[in-house]
């Protein structure tokens, strides 16, 4: 009995401790965060404050945009990026935290224009739309479609974003488009320069339903500067969903800091956006991650402020873990008694053939041949039983056989004793055993 309790306690110790090995995440996050500079950096630096607080370390990959920054991901570069809308990656190859915040779809002009409102109507234009695999350059592309624009109508310019707001203050270019928040750092200049203004397209709604990821948001008066007055009328803008993505291989404990992060920082109210209307797994026009999903929708679980963060990401799936493996050891617990008690019967049991054997042979003998053979085997059967190292509790059994196997030598010393004339009948054989 003892060693199926060490066996079974061993199982046990094992399971946990493999499964508290599989609940430890790393403590590395290595995230596709943009260009230097941008709102994208700018985001990445607050997930790393908050996610230190927790010993995580995140490593933040600049690059030129959502576009590489896909690429990094599809690769497995990357643990993690930003990603902006209407930036596609392999099926199976990325799942969405879900969306985090909205990136309006700016355009700035040089004052000294005149530049038609409708974008359909532009020609002859020199349009800084993002650098080469910035998320800007792949929504231009989108929203030429969208808006019926031939390319070949404008001369277009890949310029990163400070570039394009020196490129418009000295009139090199025309219109330069940014997809970005509204407080990124290089909007700045451009808000305080007397040589640019917002360019407030018409018909933005329709444009909206064309552009199969954008929706429509509005930049209040007064968004970006109260004295002066910037923008000094509201602004109706192609508004696109920035996402958070993560690998499929993410360990689920990063899963839930990272979506416990974007609650923390995209649940406020900002200049364009009501409160609580991020993070979302609305939108995000890819799978959603199921922890990001349940933590999004319910919030965190009971355990969050009870356990460390790597145990209490993970209690739902331990329990799924684990819950199958106690229905399996339970009845294992009530079965293990029955089969030792059932093998150490057996350990005495597997002689009665050979007991009841010889006692039936000796029922109906009419003669004394082969006794003393008889009696070797029973007195064989007899050592080998108390042989046998039974517990207390199972030694009944090897004393009833012991019992049964010296009335049977009796009744055989009582037939080597009789002449060999006389008849062995089973009633003398019955009598005698009472």
């Amino acid at each position: 009995m003892r060693i199926w309790i060490t066996l079974t306690t061993l199982t046990f110790a094992i399971s946990l401790t493999l499964i508290l090995f599989l609940l430890l995440p790393p403590k590395t996050l290595v995230l596709a965060a943009g260009p230097q500079g941008g709102a994208y950096a700018q985001i990445a630096r607050r997930y790393a404050h908050i996610l230190a607080r927790d010993g995580i370390i995140l490593e933040r990959l600049h690059t030129n945009g959502s576009a590489e920054n896909a690429e990094l991901l599809e690769d497995g570069k990357v643990d993690a990026a930003l990603l902006q809308a209407g930036i596609q990656v392999p099926h199976g190859t990325a799942e969405a935290i879900g969306g985090i915040f909205y990136e309006p779809m700016l355009f700035l002009a040089h004052k000294s224009n005149t530049i038609p409102s409708n974008p359909s109507l532009w020609r002859g234009l020199r349009i800084a739309s993002g650098s080469a695999g910035s998320g800007t350059a792949a929504a231009f592309v989108d929203f030429q479609q969208a808006v019926g624009l031939d390319p070949e109508k404008n001369i277009q310019v890949s310029l990163a974003y400070a570039d394009a707001i020196g490129a418009l203050e000295n009139g090199e270019i025309d219109i330069g488009v940014f997809v970005t928040t509204i407080d990124a750092p290089y909007l700045t200049r451009a808000y305080a320069s007397d040589s640019i203004s917002f360019l407030n397209l018409t018909n933005t709604e329709a444009i909206s339903r064309r552009l199969e990821y954008a929706d429509v948001a509005t930049i209040p008066s007064g968004a970006v500067s109260l004295s002066p007055v910037r923008p000094s009328s509201p602004q109706n803008v192609l508004a696109l969903q920035a996402r958070l993505v993560i690998s499929p291989d993410l360990h689920p404990a990063m899963t839930n800091r990272l979506t416990m992060a974007a609650k923390e920082l995209h649940a406020k109210r900002d200049i364009i956006t009501s409160r609580g209307a991020f993070p979302t797994i609305e939108g995000t026009g890819m799978p959603v991650n199921n922890i990001a999903r349940q933590l999004i929708q319910e919030g965190p679980s009971a355990w969050h402020n009870l356990l460390p963060y790597w145990m209490a990401a993970q209690v739902n799936r331990a329990l799924l873990l684990i819950l199958p493996i106690l229905l399996f050891l339970v009845p294992l617990f009530r079965l293990v008694p029955m089969i030792y008690s059932y093998f150490r019967g057996w350990q005495v049991w597997q002689h009665y053939p050979q007991i009841r054997s010889i006692e039936d042979e000796l029922a109906f003998r009419t003669e004394t041949q082969n006794l003393s053979e008889m009696d070797q085997q029973l007195e064989v059967v007899d050592q080998k039983i108390s042989q046998l190292n039974l517990p207390a509790a199972y030694r009944q059994a090897a004393y009833d056989a012991r019992l049964h196997i010296e009335l049977v030598r009796k009744r055989i010393k009582q037939l080597r004793n009789l002449p060999q004339e006389q008849p062995t009948t089973t009633l003398d054989l019955n009598q005698n055993n009472q």
